[in-house]
């Protein structure tokens, strides 16, 4: 019986897949794809709960199908994110886009990302006390107690790393092992290294300048190829949003979000609140913010679903061209904002968790004087977080760490921690992609007509 249920949820996927299949085929256009799968997901993975319950092992086998199509278009894009950062910022050098601004946009992209960060920690802290949270309020489960261990034991671990030091991990000692992803703050490695070959071609081609030349054309060859790779994967997104989106509502615990219930409200508040700001930030750029509503939308839609920053790096930056920033920029952007000034990770809520934490023990969370300090906290760690991995979870241990509050509380939340973090994602690529947005217009660097042309959007290559 139960092998028979399986086939038949694996039968229905298959033929949603060939659905998306015939959509590409007829020229369907690859944002409507995208919000197609987005729809079939959610319709099918709530039949599914429906008729089996999250917790089934019906559920769980038919997931391990899907994650072939939704995990392993992530690892596809997780492929490529190394190779396309090193060879799109040495393009940059090689194709003069960053030569004179190198310093200016890198400063830029930094105060973007740390200042928006400290401006989402504001955010969050308006939303917790408009909705009056409090960690008290919650009931710790087995699971919450579980997890409050876990983070007490990750958060004796991380205790002794400084903030310096936290930068000083951002340096690439071994550029090859970074390449392969293992360290954390590897990506950001890999821009370094790549920024000083640049540096080391453009003094090449002032003395050389034939084995520049040569340099030059290997370079634009490998670019063209990676290129082709990127586009090759992204036209399998809306097969991995539609397979993704199944799992996620198919296996979510229901009673346990609506039983944290305010607490995904006002985060999602909240979140939509620093979205907000991101379109009133382009719009006070002088752009118009539906035209990046209308081209941020598949990686958007694709951050929500996979809550993977990285997996949308690829995507992040095919948008960010879509929009007129530069292959440098743009790469600056995405690349930085993996680990460095994620709004919604590392300021929203690491900053409502010390206002609702703060209570336990003894101390007034709304006081000028504690907010003041929960906002400096926030923005100094969310630079620092790449230091110890990135994320929402090593982001709150280090702001409530640093305020010295109790971290296991932290691990009341863990039967939501799927569903925010999704908004949570989709949050962060937008901090990324607006960033790389402003320092293009501020200087100078953007190309309007590619904006305000809607016919540059990702679907014409994907």
């Amino acid at each position: 019986m139960e092998t028979g249920l399986l086939i038949l949820n694996i039968a229905i996927m298959l033929l949603l897949i060939f659905a998306l299949f015939y959509m590409q085929k007829k020229h369907v256009s690859f944002s409507k794809r995208v919000f197609t799968a987005l729809g079939l997901g959610i319709l099918f993975g709530f039949i599914l709960q429906f008729a089996y319950g999250a917790g089934s092992d019906i559920i769980a086998q038919s997931a391990d199908w899907f994650n072939i199509v939704g995990n392993g278009y992530v690892k596809f894009l997780q492929m490529i994110v190394m190779p396309l950062v090193f060879i799109s910022i040495l393009a940059a050098f090689t194709k003069l886009k960053l030569t004179n601004n190198i310093g200016k946009i890198s400063v830029l992209i930094l105060g973007l990302l740390v200042g928006t960060t400290a401006v989402a920690a504001a955010v969050g802290i308006g939303s917790a006390f408009g909705f009056g949270l409090e960690a008290g309020q919650i009931t710790a489960g087995e699971a919450e107690t579980a997890r409050g261990t876990m983070l007490e034991e990750r958060s004796v671990e991380m205790e002794g790393n400084t903030l310096p030091q936290q930068i000083l991990e951002l340096l690439p000692a071994n550029p090859f092992s970074d390449l392969t992803g293992a360290r954390s703050t590897s990506t950001i490695g890999v821009v370094i290294f790549a920024a000083f070959l640049g540096i080391a071609y453009l003094g090449v081609r002032r003395k050389t300048p034939e084995h520049a030349e040569l340099f030059a054309k290997i370079v634009d060859a490998f670019y063209a190829v990676i290129m082709r790779v990127v586009t090759l994967i992204l036209r399998l997104t809306p097969y991995g949003v539609l397979a993704i989106m199944t799992r996620t509502v198919a296996t979510s615990n229901f009673d346990a979000i609506l039983s944290l219930g305010k607490f995904v409200i006002a985060s999602y508040v909240a979140l939509a609140v620093m979205f907000i700001i991101h379109l009133l930030l382009i719009t006070f750029a002088g752009l118009n913010p539906l035209t990046y509503l209308k081209k941020a939308f598949p990686v958007l839609t694709f951050a929500f679903t996979s809550r993977t920053s990285a997996g949308a790096l690829p995507l992040n930056i095919k948008t960010q061209k879509s929009l007129g920033v530069s292959e440098g920029v743009a790469n600056f952007a995405g690349s930085f904002g993996l680990s460095i000034g994620q709004n919604g990770c590392a300021g929203i809520y690491p900053a409502m968790l010390a206002i609702m934490i703060a209570p336990t023990v003894g101390i007034d969370p709304f006081t000028p004087g504690f907010i003041f300090t929960v906002i400096l906290i926030v923005a100094l760690c969310s630079f620092g977080v790449a230091g110890v991995g990135g994320g929402a979870t090593f982001a709150a241990i280090l702001v409530l760490s640093a305020l010295d509050l109790p971290v296991a509380l932290a691990g009341l939340l863990i039967s939501v921690e799927p569903l925010i973090d999704m908004g949570r994602t989709a949050v962060n690529v937008s901090g990324s992609m607006t960033s790389g947005i402003l320092t293009s217009r501020i200087t100078g660097d953007i190309d309007s007509s590619t904006y305000n042309d809607m016919n540059a959007k990702i679907e014409a290559e994907a």
